[in-house]
């Protein structure tokens, strides 16, 4: 595998963790830097991952061992530190959105090809079984050509249970900035990228409550809409219609369904890796599961950057800024296209990503005994 890739960390919030579970002890890279606002924070978290500094973030876009900054800041921060560290010489890998508006993010795609550096952008919940295993069962024929899809995503709000939720209601936030990526990323694997949009979006309450944490009860100021819905027409020809909501309770709609002239797929929550896919055929007498065919095994976060470094220069890396560009793009125009009440046409495209073989979990994941040696 060769010498390991360089990782620093910026942002060293909830989500961090998972990453750094997956990344610390992993053969293919290093993380050798951590930086947040919170100097405490930093601190505590390098002297849980074996080598790490506690730096600035100066400090570590200085740091020419760096080859790879893993991007975690909140969504208003995604751009500029990427920028930052695009100017720094080093490849981006950052969490969603690529950026909270669409110039940022686009400056960011722009910059790093100039600069010659990668980007690459999450989720990369969607190379895991359960998106790669409803793409390859769409590339396979077993719905025969895919003719619609519906993606649902209906949740009470994220200050039910996050201490620190103000950035969610904040712009670059709302349901379709924070999890349409998700949704909108699973339905480009699936069907190929969007040519159009059309919506309606409603934002009824002003402020939101504190659910939990130090800062209970604390009232918060909504400033994005909460309930975004739209209709992507996609370069192919195939309709999705994309709810995403924090103004609901539950609901008992499939997180995707795609359906086609032979067959209708059942595809589970994208924000997960895995899950069951379940297919109904036309003739046939119910659903049914389908064995795992492709994807990452019982990935988690972090699968996206180790996809980018591990691919070699072989192929894309398939959780790439390209994609992560086109779904900014595509939730930006829909924001627009429900505030003015018209079908807009997006200024970008990409390819659908390389898919994803069966890789079983011990052939991308360090083995437990190096994970051990690590600490």
């Amino acid at each position: 595998m060769g010498d390991p890739h360089l990782v620093g960390v910026v942002g060293l919030g909830v989500i961090s963790r998972a990453y750094l579970d997956t990344l610390v002890g992993h053969p293919a890279v290093r993380v050798v830097a951590v930086a947040d606002l919170d100097a405490t924070r930093s601190a505590a978290t390098a002297a849980a991952v074996p080598g790490a500094e506690a730096s600035t973030v100066e400090e570590l876009l200085d740091r020419p061992d760096v080859e790879t900054v893993l991007n975690l800041t909140t969504p208003a921060a995604h751009a500029g530190i990427s920028l930052a560290a695009i100017d720094a010489g080093k490849n981006v890998y950052v969490e969603k959105p690529l950026a909270a508006a669409f110039p940022d993010g686009r400056a960011v795609i722009e910059r790093a090809a100039s600069a010659g550096v990668r980007v690459g952008c999450a989720p990369d919940t969607v190379l895991g079984t359960g998106t790669q295993t409803a793409r390859a069962a769409i590339d396979d024929g077993l719905i025969g050509r895919p003719l619609s899809a519906s993606a649902v995503m209906v949740t009470a709000g994220h200050e039910r249970w996050h201490p620190d939720p103000d950035f969610y209601y904040a712009p670059g936030g709302g349901p379709l900035l924070d999890m349409g990526p998700y949704y909108i990323s699973a339905l480009v694997h699936l069907l190929g990228p969007v040519r159009a949009v059309n919506g309606a979006a409603s934002r009824l309450r002003g402020e939101r409550v504190i659910g939990s944490g130090p800062r209970l009860g604390h009232r918060i100021p909504v400033q994005v809409d909460t309930h975004v819905t739209g209709v992507l027409e996609h370069v192919d020809g195939a309709l999705s219609t994309l709810t995403t909501s924090f103004d609901g309770v539950a609901t008992t709609a499939a997180p995707i369904e795609v359906h086609g002239v032979d067959g209708s797929l059942a595809v589970p929550d994208p924000n997960h890796f895995d899950g069951a896919v379940r297919l109904f055929t036309l003739g046939g007498t119910g659903w049914h599961v389908l064995e795992p065919r492709a994807g990452y095994v019982e990935a988690s976060r972090g699968i996206g950057l180790l996809d980018a470094v591990t691919a070699d220069g072989r192929r894309p890396p398939r959780a790439g800024g390209d994609v992560g560009l086109h779904v900014l793009d595509t939730m930006t125009t829909l924001l627009r296209a429900a505030a003015e009440g018209r079908r807009i046409e997006l200024t970008t495209t990409a390819d659908r990503p390389p898919p994803v073989p069966l890789t079983p979990a011990e052939q991308w994941r360090a083995s437990r005994a190096h994970r051990t040696r690590a600490r």
